[in-house]
């Protein structure tokens, strides 16, 4: 079979990196696959470089596709629901394409789009995008994208031939409030590759030496971007009692923002700019980064759909043995950290949380074990394994249909 894979982020963004990459390495060794076709859209008109660490890749094969950038973000998304279907389905007629597997319900959306004209059965990667987008202040309930997104969404979760859920939480409404078949759905939280994230000692000397952090000091590590999903001006209060409550106290951000704005932000917070370390570095470049800090930040905005979140990131700071500091009510993840440990939660609604949180996490970095423990929560909830059996599942249920 030739599996056609959708992303709707670039080649170069960090999530597809993060959350669609692991399911390439996984896609291309399943014996029923002889080639992976990776669709990503990209948002610049020049010509793509082919990047080098396709070659890891043999059984893939990159084929972007060109949004055209207008200045009006709801004017890309129009053009690109209008103009992508049509290539994506010469597409799949061309490279005789058996399904596809679309990383999320934004890339769900075009591969509704080419299922309604071609009937080639689809898969999704599936979270509830639009009641994110809402939840996060970023798109309102009357944006004419979320009243769109939202009812593509309900036709993909009829329409797909198979859902790979990325929680507990989300997997329980859809069986039970959009009565969706339990044969239709696997769990498969998103994935982290153990070994790439696995703390190194060495990484953490060499980093600390960089950066002139002594061996002594408690450093805390934030991976991400500010608004959207994510906590903005609130992410940096976070930060300031960070400092006012832990001795001798460095801050590391990585973030594909400006650093300029970051460190403004930091400077608007009272925050020592010689306390922190701001970057923005390659995905496969993290991992030192981990291993330097002792615990995480995770600072996503609340809201009821975010227990259906399942961050890539958490798995990531897991698997490399830190403690997270997370924001109350994300995914299955704040329920592993009540009940397994792994971090402390925080709410902001709430006087004293954040402050009961920090202690929380001193008291575990305080333990001279928990970077052997906690990394077997990345093994128990974000192996790519369980990933591996879901395609396995979908694809043998696909041959056994004689497609």
């Amino acid at each position: 079979m030739r599996i056609l894979v959708i992303s709707y982020w670039p080649l170069s963004d960090v999530l597809t990196h993060a959350a669609v990459f692991p399911h390439l390495k996984i896609l291309q060794h399943l014996n029923s696959i002889t080639e992976v076709l990776i669709i990503t859209i990209e948002r610049e008109a020049a010509k793509l470089p082919k990047p080098d660490f396709l070659a890891l890749y043999p059984n893939v094969r990159h084929i972007p596709l060109y949004s055209r950038n207008y200045k009006f973000s709801l004017l890309n998304k129009i053009n690109d629901f209008i103009v992508f279907p049509k290539l994506l389905q010469q597409i799949v007629k061309q490279q005789k394409v058996s399904a596809i597997v679309a990383s999320g319900s934004l890339a769900g959306t075009l591969a509704l789009k080419v299922w309604q004209k071609t009937k080639i059965p689809f898969y999704i990667i599936y979270e509830p995008h639009a009641d994110y987008m809402a939840e996060s202040n970023v798109w309102s309930r009357i944006d004419p994208r979320y009243l769109l997104q939202k009812k593509w969404e309900a036709k993909q979760l009829r329409a797909s031939s198979g859902l790979l859920v990325v929680t507990r939480n989300y997997e329980q409404v859809l069986l039970h409030s959009w009565g969706i078949a339990d044969a239709k759905i696997k769990l498969g939280r998103n994935p982290v590759e153990l070994n790439k994230f696995k703390f190194s000692t060495v990484e953490r000397n060499r980093v600390r030496r960089e950066l002139f952090i002594s061996d002594t000091t408690i450093v805390g590590i934030y991976v991400g971007k500010f608004g959207g999903l994510y906590y903005n001006e609130e992410a940096f209060r976070i930060y300031q009692q960070c400092f006012n409550f832990i001795p001798d106290f460095r801050l590391i951000i990585l973030s594909p923002q400006p650093s300029e704005e970051i460190q403004q932000q930091l400077s608007n917070y009272k925050i020592d700019l010689s306390k922190t370390f701001v970057a923005s570095v390659p995905h496969e470049q993290v991992s030192p980064y981990l291993s330097a800090a002792d615990f995480a930040l995770a600072t996503y905005k609340p809201g009821p759909s975010k227990k259906y979140l399942s961050p890539v990131k958490i798995g990531e700071y897991w698997a490399n043995g830190l403690p997270i500091l997370l924001t109350e009510g994300i995914g299955d993840d704040s329920d592993i950290i009540k009940n397994e440990g792994g971090g402390a939660l925080f709410n902001l609604a709430l006087d004293g949380s954040l402050e009961k949180a920090i202690q929380q996490i001193q008291t575990i970095v305080s333990d001279p074990t928990h970077r052997q423990k906690i990394p077997q929560l990345a093994a128990n909830y974000r192996s790519p394994e369980k990933i591996r059996e879901a395609y396995e599942y979908f694809f043998n249920q696909l041959s056994s249909n004689g497609l």
